[in-house]
């Protein structure tokens, strides 16, 4: 049995045992492939699941373990190593630990879709977390100038107050904070939303609910908006590829 899966916490809201089921399902692999959620608090209970599990070929890293699962690595692969943060991790035949990263090939292509041909405005990433570096870079590659936003200010963010005095000039809008997931449907990031016009494209990493708070305030007002669910298809079959190459 090849064994793949979900390392974070909590998990009630993944959706990535779900899309590997039916994956394996459509592929007619399901006999031999097995995709599960190995929720930890604690990274380093990772030793223990390797253990539990040696049949694991390869996982995906969630909440809150991006960065925090970094030095349990044998090798990090560089695109990875550039970003910070890592959310595939490959299992060598040897027993050593590769990380990468697909969030990255994610997000940039969700947001190639979004916004067509509309690459010359500048963006707010709302979230400092792991999540927040691959869209970094996703920004850069794409030449969208960008400054990041967290409730405090810090030599490399901004904050809200701050944030919302650029509403006019920052057309691209991205959060990454977890603000708005299921359960807790009704939070949103603090934003003046009045603020936002049909010029505005306001894209939301968060995919449960399909239509946040974020999205329908931001739509109250003209702006365009899209959830998370495109970007996690991407990156999860970036994962697989990432297992099989």
């Amino acid at each position: 049995m090849r064994k793949f899966g979900l390392l974070g916490f909590p998990l009630s809201h993944s959706f990535s045992k779900r899309y590997f089921t039916e994956k394996f399902r459509e592929m007619g692999i399901q006999a031999d492939n097995q995709y599960d959620l190995y929720e930890i608090e604690d990274i380093n209970s990772l030793s223990e699941v390797l253990k539990n599990n040696p049949d694991i070929l390869g996982l995906n890293v969630t909440i809150p373990h991006k960065l925090n699962i970094i030095p349990l690595l044998d090798k990090i692969d560089p695109a990875a190593q550039k970003i910070g943060a890592v959310n595939v991790i490959k299992v060598a035949k040897d027993g050593k630990l590769i990380g990468y990263n697909s969030d990255y090939f994610g997000i940039k292509r969700s947001l190639e879709e979004f916004l067509g041909e509309k690459r010359s405005l500048n963006a707010l990433i709302l979230g400092n977390g792991g999540a927040t570096k691959a869209v970094a870079m996703a920004l850069e590659d794409m030449k969208i100038p960008f400054k990041i936003v967290s409730r405090q200010k810090t030599e490399t963010t901004i904050n809200y107050r701050e944030a919302n005095e650029l509403l006019p000039d920052y057309k691209l809008i991205i959060n990454c904070t977890p603000l708005g997931t299921y359960p807790n449907v009704e939070a949103f990031p603090d934003l003046d939303y009045e603020n936002l016009t049909k010029e505005h494209f306001c894209h939301d990493l968060v995919y449960n609910p399909s239509e946040t708070r974020f999205m329908l305030k931001a739509k109250n007002y003209g702006a365009q908006v899209k959830n998370g669910y495109d970007m996690l298809v991407y990156q999860a079959e970036k994962s697989w590829e990432i297992w099989n190459g």
